[in-house]
């Protein structure tokens, strides 16, 4: 394990006291190149309590990539990881609890995240700063404004960054996503998407002591302090706006990027809200019922229906979408599709045996068409391939359920700028923009 290090012992040693973590070049620049078909291609997997497990599965399938880091604030966590590597590769990862120790790694090349929200953009930005490739979770961001600097950053360190929206490499979703684009069901003019689940209430929790195997201080990392609470990690935290962005932003971005991309649209002129926390009482601040729409130019729209606590389907489906055009619907479901006419007469159904139950956090999309995302990162690095899912693309979809659960928190419409989203008018919901974070830690390009 690696040894603890304080914010203030950090501080001290970069004597960087005030200055924002993207100011932090660790690792003193460019990672090792990595262009040949039969070079190794050397990763870390930071937070192995969820999704980076399903990270480990996909990496370790691929040929000439090895794990030699496995990083994560919870002690249990590191070592699940390393088992979970060892039994996947022949060499055994180093295991360590700072990010910012091992990016000064010069022989590391690139780092996959699957931490907290709050997390997600000032990590990469650290890491792109320190010159290694970036495989980012969904969402990008924890706000709109994270995900600009994070677009300017990508572009700035000329390294390989791919978001975790998988569906962008799934064949047959690619494909349905061509044939709307080529008049399947004339011009496609709405997207509805859907996500369900029978989330259990998360309680009243109480402030309690640091348990022995989590370095709080790191898990916090740019959110401003708060007291531990019994009832917050793992997983509660999405449920916090201070930490997480909610359903919308957990699930929800998965279909609303590929009705985006089905519809071709960019970014919203007109985004409302509706919902609330319905199902319990207790400590969750997010919608657990919400209903986002998203009004587009050219007379296109996108709404988004998510059920945190009540898990009945639509259309048959946990998750799901249906893009409507005028001659007919398309419903995508993961890397299945139907295509219907006018009368609702199925005209085409491409089906692939669903790998995974649709709302497992670890595997939601099948460890084999997971994978189809991570190959495609790794060859993005190697042979120059264009990546599936580029900043700019998964930031258009991430800010559109941000600018969703925004106008939820104000409680009224917004008007947006459709050249790039922001808001117009409205400093009230502007000020959501950006968030508030701990001295110190503040991310910059």
């Amino acid at each position: 394990m690696a040894n603890h290090m304080t914010r203030r012992d950090f501080l001290k040693v970069t004597g960087a006291a005030g200055a924002g973590i993207g100011l932090l070049h660790v690792g003193g620049g460019a990672a090792r190149a990595a262009t040949g078909a039969n070079d190794k291609l050397t990763v870390a997997v930071v937070g192995t309590n969820g999704r980076g497990l399903a990270h480990i599965e996909a990496l370790t399938g691929l040929p000439g990539v090895e794990i030699i880091y496995i990083c994560d604030v919870d002690d249990r966590a590191v070592a699940g990881g390393i088992k979970a590597t060892t039994k996947r590769q022949s060499t055994e990862p180093k295991g360590a609890k700072d990010v910012r120790k091992i990016l000064e790694d010069k022989s590391l090349d690139a780092v996959t995240i699957a931490t907290p929200d709050h997390w997600h953009a000032p990590m990469a930005m650290l890491a792109l700063a320190a010159g290694k490739h970036v495989y980012l979770e969904k969402p990008c961001s924890h706000n709109p404004a994270e995900g600009e600097m994070l677009i300017e950053a990508v572009r700035k360190s000329g390294r390989v960054f791919q978001m975790g929206n998988q569906r962008r490499s799934f064949p047959n979703m690619q494909q349905a996503v061509k044939e709307i684009h080529d008049g399947i069901i004339g011009r496609a003019y709405y997207g509805h998407a859907w996500y369900d689940n029978a989330r259990a209430s998360i309680g009243r929790g109480k402030e309690a002591p640091v348990p022995g195997w989590l370095d709080y201080d790191l898990w916090q990392g740019p959110a401003p302090r708060r007291p531990y609470h019994d009832n917050l990690i793992h997983y509660n935290w999405h449920w916090f706006w201070h930490w997480g962005t909610g359903e919308a932003l957990n699930n929800g971005t998965h279909e609303v990027d590929v009705c985006r991309w089905a519809l071709g649209v960019d970014w919203p002129s007109r985004v409302s809200s509706n919902g609330g926390r319905y199902q319990f009482e207790d400590d969750w601040e997010t919608p657990d019922t919400q209903v986002i729409a998203l009004d587009y130019p050219d007379r296109k729209t996108i709404s988004w229906e998510g059920r945190s606590c009540n898990k009945y389907p639509v259309e048959g489906l946990e998750r799901g979408a249906m893009v409507y055009g005028t001659k007919g619907a398309v419903l995508l479901d993961s890397n299945n599709y139907t295509v219907f006419d006018e009368k609702k007469k199925v005209v085409k159904q491409v089906n692939e045996k669903s790998e995974a139950d649709a709302t497992n956090i670890l595997s939601a999309t099948g460890a084999r068409l997971d994978q189809l995302h991570f190959k495609n990162f790794v060859e993005a690095i190697r042979n120059g391939t264009p990546v599936n899912s580029p900043i700019e693309e998964g930031h258009k979809s991430v800010t559109s359920l941000h600018l969703g659960n925004i106008a939820w928190r104000v409680g009224h419409e917004l008007h947006c700028d459709p050249a790039n989203g922001h808001i117009q008018n409205d400093p009230k919901a502007a000020k959501l923009w950006k968030r508030d974070y701990e001295p110190g830690w503040a991310p910059t390009v």
